[in-house]
C-alpha cells in the first residue's frame, strides 16, 4: 500500500500529520493554529480556569503594608496576577496611589508577562529575571545583585498555587515574606474535552503532548483519577513525545514518573510548538 504523499513530504519536518494534544486554556485558539501551522492535527483540552481567590485577607494586608512604605521588595510572578492585584486593591486605594507606592518600592518581575503588565500600569521595574524564569533564577538574581534581604519585608504575588521553594529561599536569606494570593486555578466547568483527551491517550490516538503549565499536569491526573484511569494515562504519556514549557512543568511531570522529551530553548509557547514539531527521537 502506498503512503499518503502529503505525509511523506513532511516526514522529516513538522508534526507530519500526527495528533498533538494541548491542555492550554487562555490561548487555546492560538496554540491550535500553531500546531496546525507545523503540520499537526490539534486536539486542545483546556485544563484550567482562573478564578479570583475568595475571602483572602492577603490583598488588604498587602495594601496596608505597601501604602505605609513597609515593603522593601515586591515580586510579581505572573501577568495575570499582576493585573488581578491591580483590580483587587481598588477598594483600598486608587490606581494612582497603587502605582505611586510601587514606584517608590523595588520591583522584580519574573518574566515577560509580568513585565508587560507592569509597563501597562506604568510601574518601574528594578529587576527582570532571566529565563527560564523559575524560583531558582529569582533567588540567583537576588544573590548576584546583592539585594539586602535580611530583616526586609518581601511581598510575593503568588500565581494560582503557592510557591514554597521561593518562600523558603527568601526565609533562608533572612527576609520576611508576605504572600499575596489573588487567584486560584480550578478545573474548567466543562470536563468533556479533558475526558475525551484521556480516552484518546488510552486508545493510542495521541502522538505528541504539550504542557504549558505545571497545573495542567495535576488537573489531568485529577480527572484521570476520577475516571479510574490515572495509571493508564501515566503509561500513555510515557509512550509518546511529551514537551514541557520549562523546569517547573517538568518537575510536575516527574512527580508521576514522567520524563519530558524536551523543554524549548525559550519558555514560550511558540518555541515549544516549533521545537516539538522539529523533535525526532
Amino acid at each position: 500500500m502506498e503512503g499518503n504523499p502529503a505525509l511523506d513530504v513532511k516526514a522529516e519536518t513538522g508534526f507530519a500529520g500526527r495528533t498533538v494534544l494541548s491542555f492550554e486554556s487562555r490561548r487555546s485558539t492560538e496554540i491550535a493554529r500553531l500546531i496546525a501551522s507545523y503540520g499537526g492535527v490539534a486536539q486542545v483540552a483546556p485544563a484550567t480556569k482562573e478564578v479570583p481567590a475568595q475571602d483572602s485577607p492577603d490583598v488588604s494586608h498587602f495594601a496596608s503594608e505597601l501604602l505605609s512604605g513597609k515593603l522593601d521588595l515586591v515580586i510579581f510572578l505572573t501577568g495575570v496576577g499582576t493585573r488581578a492585584l491591580s483590580r483587587a486593591i481598588e477598594p483600598y486605594c486608587s490606581r494612582e496611589q497603587f502605582v505611586s507606592a510601587l514606584s517608590r518600592t523595588s520591583v522584580l518581575a519574573r518574566g515577560p508577562k509580568p513585565v508587560t503588565a507592569l509597563k501597562e500600569l506604568g510601574i518601574p521595574i528594578t529587576w527582570t529575571v532571566p529565563e527560564p524564569n523559575t524560583w531558582r533564577e529569582i533567588l540567583q538574581l537576588l544573590d548576584s545583585s546583592h539585594v539586602p534581604l535580611k530583616g526586609h519585608v518581601v511581598a510575593v504575588q503568588e500565581h494560582g498555587i503557592p510557591s514554597p521553594q521561593l518562600i523558603e529561599g527568601l526565609k533562608e536569606r533572612g527576609a520576611e515574606p508576605l504572600t499575596v494570593h489573588v487567584y486560584d486555578w480550578a478545573l474548567p466547568d466543562d470536563l468533556t474535552p479533558l475526558q475525551n483527551a484521556i480516552a484518546a491517550l488510552r486508545q493510542g490516538g495521541i502522538h505528541v503532548v504539550l504542557f504549558t503549565a505545571a497545573v495542567q499536569v495535576h488537573h489531568l491526573m485529577q480527572v484521570a483519577e476520577q475516571l479510574n484511569a490515572r495509571e493508564a494515562v501515566i503509561a500513555a504519556l510515557k509512550s509518546v513525545m511529551v514537551a514541557s514549557i520549562g523546569p517547573v512543568t517538568s518537575e510536575a511531570l516527574a512527580e508521576f514518573g514522567i520524563t519530558a522529551s524536551l523543554e524549548p530553548t525559550h519558555p514560550k509557547m511558540g518555541f515549544l510548538v516549533k521545537e516539538a514539531a522539529e523533535y525526532r527521537r
